[in-house]
């Protein structure tokens, strides 16, 4: 009985042994976890690693969804718009909207400036087309909102897909895929919404 006693706790010791020689280990390789970082480890964004690819997919979507933004406000004070339109335009609103106020935080957490010089070539509108949605009216007012939102969604995709390819930051790569996933429903729900205004 002593003899099996001992062996148990042998073996419980050789296990608890080899946990702990585990655990250092094992939060090393997490991913996050390292340089890129101020090292103060306050945020939970601070304390993972990034890098350039993910500084410029922040610098470059805040202005994009900002215009977005701009955009669905521009239809939303409009009358005789199809409530469809309106029901979109206001969701692109409310998820783009705290999307701006988390990637601002990155970039204020990687000590990283929160514009980037030379934004007028991103993938977004001109201000041709932003002076057209906002003259426009009634059902073409829905209509170009939907061709223009259309584009300006594959530009989001173009960079978010860019973001998944060459990003490191865990949560940045996540918005990312987000917006490619969510994006590519809302374009397939406006050619949807096109096809019968």
């Amino acid at each position: 009985m002593k003899t099996r006693i001992a062996a148990l706790a042998a073996v419980a010791l050789t296990g608890a042994i080899a946990l702990a020689g585990c655990a250092p280990t094992g939060m090393g390789n997490m991913p996050g976890m390292g340089g890129g970082s101020s090292g103060s480890g306050g945020s939970s964004s601070s304390s993972k690693a990034f890098n350039s690819a993910d500084v410029t997919f922040a610098q470059m979507m805040i202005p994009h969804h900002k215009q977005a933004v701009q955009m669905a406000d521009m239809l939303l004070k409009k009358e005789g718009i199809d409530a469809r339109v309106v029901a979109l335009a206001q969701r692109i609103k409310d998820a783009q909207s705290p999307e701006i106020t988390t990637m601002t935080g990155w970039l204020k957490d990687w000590g990283k400036s929160t514009s980037m010089s030379g934004m007028s070539g991103m993938s977004g509108m001109s201000d041709a087309d932003m002076s057209a949605l906002e003259n426009a009216t009634g059902t073409e007012a829905s209509k170009l909102f939907l061709t223009q939102m259309t584009a300006h969604h594959k530009g989001a995709i173009a960079m978010a897909k860019t973001q998944i390819s060459d990003g490191k930051f865990p949560d940045a790569v996540q918005l990312a895929n987000d917006i490619v996933k969510s994006q590519t429903a809302e374009i397939d729900e406006m050619t949807q919404l096109l096809a019968t205004l």
